[in-house]
């Protein structure tokens, strides 16, 4: 059966509609909502079997955990047994927002919702919508992205439909997201806060925040098939097209010419050829489809725009996809971990040298 999709005011949301979808949650359904990063998809994160459902839906691994949302601070010490000073400095600097911290969990929290781990992964989402939903359905509300397993993240509500229509009960459909990029999640179940996935609060601002040692995950950017994952996405590859795609990273001009050359190689193989560029380079492409994500001048507009950007190629049809590197001030860390995870890593390296 299709998904219930209801439209909803960010600002306003309606009473009844936020009711009726926390209903279906407190019934072990799954609802789609918005949230400042990317679409989730909700169960009850204290009933084992609506998360079991969630894994079916998207097709993901049980190993992989979900992320837990409150809607009030004080709900965070329900849910976990221990929450060191500093998780406390960061939820009162970046709560509610953008961020996610991994603690002990406590008994109440089943380990079909952890991944079969000791500890949880806990955010505090800013979207009004988001909040409502959270409290209509008791306060507790597990969410991965609301995608198939694997695919670019949704966000909007009609990334969801594409992927999940037949699978959830409801789709709350607020609009395009603000941010287009996934929660930084930062682990303190270590004596150093890890930051296990990179966003929208970038490693600087945490040090500056916290003003100690925050260090990135060593496995952050390499994928070890062995290792059980401690944060939603860090085992399975994820955010990919349809297409193979690879990043070409270098000097600007000559990660132009080398896309130029490739593409038209490609297309003269009758492969049909994507560009992901800038807004200051797309002109300079002749071969293949040419998408912008934005400007190098707005970190943010590129991030907004990547997943979206990707789902486009999968409806042109792609069969090779070429990416310009987007290593940006604050948010570089993010979108290019997204990006290499997207490509299954393959980046390419090129200097001046070997182009001439």
């Amino acid at each position: 059966m299709k998904a219930e999709v209801v439209t909803v005011d960010r600002n306003r949301p309606d009473r009844a509609a936020i009711e009726r979808a926390g209903q279906i949650l407190k019934e072990g359904g799954l609802v789609a909502f918005p949230t400042e990063t990317v679409y989730g998809l909700g169960g009850n994160a204290l009933d084992p079997m609506a998360s079991m459902k969630i894994y079916a839906a998207k097709g993901r691994p049980s190993d992989n955990p979900l992320i837990v949302h409150i809607a009030e601070l004080d709900k965070l010490d329900e849910i976990v047994t221990e929450v060191p000073e500093k998780a406390r400095i960061l939820a009162e600097k970046y709560w509610p927002g953008p961020l996610t911290m991994i603690l002990p969990k406590a008994d109440i929290v089943p380990r079909e919702t952890t991944g079969g781990l000791d500890s949880v992964a806990v955010r505090f989402p800013s979207d009004p919508v988001a909040q409502a939903l959270i409290r209509a359905a008791g306060g507790f509300v597990a969410a991965p992205s609301a995608n198939t397993s694997g695919r670019p993240s949704p966000t909007m509500a009609s990334h969801v439909e594409e992927d999940l229509g037949d699978a959830v009960d409801m789709i709350l459909d607020g609009g395009p997201v603000g941010i287009g990029l996934e929660s930084t999640i930062v682990d303190f179940t270590e004596e150093i806060p890890v930051v296990l996935r990179p966003g929208y609060i970038s490693l600087e601002m945490l040090q500056e925040t916290l003003g100690c040692e925050v260090r990135m995950d060593r496995g952050l950017l390499i994928t070890d098939s062995s290792v059980h994952p401690k944060a939603p996405g860090m085992k399975y590859r994820h955010y990919a097209p349809k297409a193979d795609l690879a990043i070409i990273e270098g000097p600007e001009d000559a990660v132009i010419r080398y896309i130029s050359r490739a593409a038209a190689s490609a297309e003269a193989e009758g492969k049909k050829t994507g560009i992901i560029a800038a807004d200051e380079t797309a002109p300079l492409y002749r071969q293949g489809i040419v998408r912008s994500i934005g400007s190098r001048q707005d970190e943010e507009e590129i991030a907004r725009h990547l997943y979206g950007v990707l789902r486009d190629f999968d409806s042109d049809g792609a069969d090779v996809i070429y990416s310009e590197a987007f290593y940006t001030p604050r948010m570089g860390q993010a979108i290019m971990n997204r990006l290499l995870k997207a490509a299954g890593h393959k980046i390419i390296h090129i200097t001046e040298e070997e182009e001439t």
